[in-house]
Order: C-alpha cells, then structure tokens, then sequence
C-alpha cells in the first residue's frame, strides 16, 4: 500500500457507507489487517457489558455500553448510534481467540487496523440486505483488487450459517442479459447494426456477442429443400438476431435491457444522437379528482372564503389530544425519526393546520372564513405502501359569536354547484 492507494481505499468505502450502505443501516464494511487475527472468523450477537475491545485509534478498552457513551459526541459515529443503540443485543465480530475484530456498524478494532504497512487485507460486510451486501462486497473487492501484488486477484471465504449452509463469497460470476439490436435503437434513437453495438458496448467494459438463430419455418423449409417459389414469396432465411451483454460484478445498476441501452447511449455520444421530432401524439388532461378539487376550490372562493395552504406533516398532540381526539393506533401514519416535534405524524384531519393559520394570524380582525382542499392520509395495511391517501375539503369560521348558518349556508352552496340533491331524513 501507498499513502494515495491508502486514503483511496478508505475514500471507496465511506462512499459506499453513504450510498449504497445507506448510511450503514443495510450494510456496514469492515477492513482488518489479516495478519494481526486468526480465522475462524464469528458473527455474534452479545449483551453489550460482553464486549470489551479497544476502539480504532483509541487507547482505553470499553465494553459496548462505553464505545456508544464514548462516541456520542463523535461527529461522525454518532450518526450512526441509533442503529444499534436501543438494541438488548449488539452485533460484533471475533476471530479464533476471541479477539474482537469490529463492533458493526459502529467501529473497528484498534487490533486489526489497517496502514500503509499492511500486506493482507481482510474484508467483512454485515448486512441486512443480502443483495446490497453482495454489491458492496463485489465492488469493494474488486476495485482495490487492482492493488494486489497479482492485481486483480481474490482469496474466497466460506460462509456457514447457523442452519448449517455454507456459501463462497465473493461471487463475481459475470450476470447475462439478452437483448436485440432493434430494441436498443429504438430507445436510443440511432440506426446500427448488432456488431457496431457490440462494440460500442466494448467501450463500456460491457462484454457482448451477437448470436444468430434461424427462423423455425425457415429452416424446417430448408431441411425439407421446400426453397425455390417459397423463398422468392418470403425473402431469404429469416435470421433474428441477439445480443448477448455479459456485465461484471463492479455494475449492479444494471437491471434491465434500458440499463444497457443508456451505456450505448453513453458510448455513441449524445451530441451525435440525431434529433427527430415526436411522431406519437397524446392529449394529456387533469385527472378526474384534480377537476374536482379545483371545481370545488373556485367555488368556495366565489362564496368569500380565503383559502389557506397548510403542511401535510402536524404533531401527535395537535392531531389528537387538542383535538380531544383518542389515537388508537391504526389511524395515523407516525414518522420513525421526526426532526422536530411539530413533524411527527401525517395528518388525518385538516383542523390542525387551520388551527394553527389562525392563531397566527390573530392580529388581523374577525371574522375569519378560511378553508383547505387537500390530503390527508390513513394507514390502510390492505394497501402495497400500507397507507392511503383522501382528499378532503375542510373550512373553518371564527368569530365574536357562534354562526351556525355559515358553516351550513357553505356546505349548501358545495353541494348545489355538485348537483348533490337534499334527501328526506330518514331515507337511504
């Protein structure tokens, strides 16, 4: 290792930590000097009074309850606390005599750490994401492999879970993906043949073929010598051919055929895209609801009523309690980490925010006739996302004295330019 191969290294993986990691809550990357531990390697779970190790850098040993006193006002460690924090159990790695190697996704040991002077190096990924560990691995390990004294070399490490499966990670077998010249013209918007895209994937370090295969009624008439008036009607075999993209393990982005269409895109050059115009007409139109809305917006407007503009997001207490309302729990969607108090949950009812544009606005004289058409949102656990949003519309009047008629006098006027009917109590 150099001083810049060094720096690049740990550079590689904080970026890793804050992206694909997302900030070590799905993956956390360990690097150890592998000549400083013994493998066998364990991934344990211990009370957090079991722990004791030096942290990296530091020289005082602490159990697992002193490392999250210790780096609570660490700028950077702190922010990853929470993660483990208020767990009964922490996760931490050992090697063969029980030396701890990390404390994920906290820290390192002091004992294992890396320098300029290290040979080996010894790379642990925990995770609770399989496939997001297998990307930071494969990156991470192929990216410095290049270091290597044989560059571009890796020893394998069997994995053995507690159910007694074992697997060999890493796993930089090369993924497949078919596809066609035609599709990927069409998305790009050039003209070229199979062999010109294969290799203007080269330029990407995108490995592909084309592969040719015959019609089935084609061939089946050639093999039968059923050619002659037959070929002259039909043309020439008909041959269809694939592009076979081979991607190595450093590009997990690629997902799907327009994955590859945009690398084609990249190496063509988008200057020398030629510009066409848009064949395919549409007439685009509000949506049924936002008609609606609108509709209903202009005509509380008409009826002298100010509109007001509040937040989505609104306290538990100014949700329910000054309400006098009672939260039983399967009515308001709740943020895990709100930044303030006044952003805890999604608001169920519009009140709050009318409340509040009020009381904020109480030098002004009375009365005040305001209103809101806008969403709130419920949990509704039949639904993919587990809440829904309603569009409600809400109006608030304040004054000296209680106007009923004003209230009611708005909701008929809503209700008639609807074309909504008045019904006879008692009737369905």
């Amino acid at each position: 290792l150099t001083k810049e191969r060094y720096q690049s290294f740990i550079d590689l993986q904080d970026k890793l930590h804050q992206n694909l990691c997302r900030k070590r809550t799905l993956v956390a990357i360990g690097t150890h000097d592998l000549d400083t531990i013994q493998g066998p390697f364990t991934y344990e779970a211990r009370k957090p009074e079991d722990i004791k190790f030096v942290p990296l850098n530091q020289t005082e040993e602490m159990d697992g309850n002193r490392v999250i006193e210790f780096y609570e006002k660490d700028r950077k460690i702190s922010k990853y606390l929470d993660i483990i924090k208020d767990s009964p159990v922490y996760p931490v790695v050992y090697d063969s005599t029980s030396t701890v190697l990390s404390l994920p996704p906290l820290i390192n040991s002091d004992h294992s750490k890396i320098s300029v002077d290290t040979k080996n190096i010894f790379i642990e990924a925990t995770a609770t994401d399989m496939t997001k560990a297998n990307m930071v691995l494969n990156i991470i390990v192929t990216m410095f492999s290049g270091y290597c004294a044989e560059p571009f070399t890796v020893e394998p490490v069997e994995v053995v879970y507690p159910d007694g499966q074992s697997f060999v990670y890493p796993n930089l077998e090369q993924r497949t993906m078919e596809t066609t010249a035609k599709y990927l013209n069409h998305i790009v918007g050039i003209d070229q043949s199979s062999d010109e895209i294969v290799t203007l994937l080269k330029k990407m370090s995108l490995e592909a073929t084309v592969e040719k295969s015959s019609d089935g009624v084609s061939g089946l008439l050639k093999k039968i010598s059923l050619t002659g008036k037959s070929s002259e009607k039909h043309g020439d075999e008909v041959a269809s051919e694939k592009i076979l993209v081979k991607f190595p393990a450093t590009r997990p982005d690629i997902l799907q055929e327009c994955d590859i269409a945009e690398d084609l895109a990249i190496a063509f050059g988008y200057n020398r895209i030629p510009r066409a115009q848009n064949n395919e007409a549409t007439v685009g139109k509000a949506l049924p609801l936002n008609k609606l809305t609108d509709l209903v917006r202009k005509e509380i407007a008409m009826a002298g009523w100010t509109e007001a503009l509040t937040l989505s997001l609104c306290s538990h207490d100014e949700n329910f309690k000054f309400l006098r309302r009672t939260d039983n729990g399967d009515e308001a969607v709740v943020l895990k980490k709100p930044k303030s108090i006044e952003c805890q949950i999604c608001r169920s009812t519009m009140l709050p925010g009318l409340l509040k544009t009020i009381r904020e606005n109480r030098k002004y004289p009375i009365p005040f006739k305001i209103f809101e058409v806008s969403d709130v949102v419920f949990k509704n656990p039949a639904k993919e996302r587990r809440a829904q949003t309603e569009r409600r519309a809400c109006a608030l009047f304040s004054s000296r004295m209680a106007q009923f008629e004003v209230i009611q006098g708005l909701l008929d006027t809503v209700m008639q330019s609807l074309y909504v009917s008045h019904i006879s109590a008692g009737s369905k």
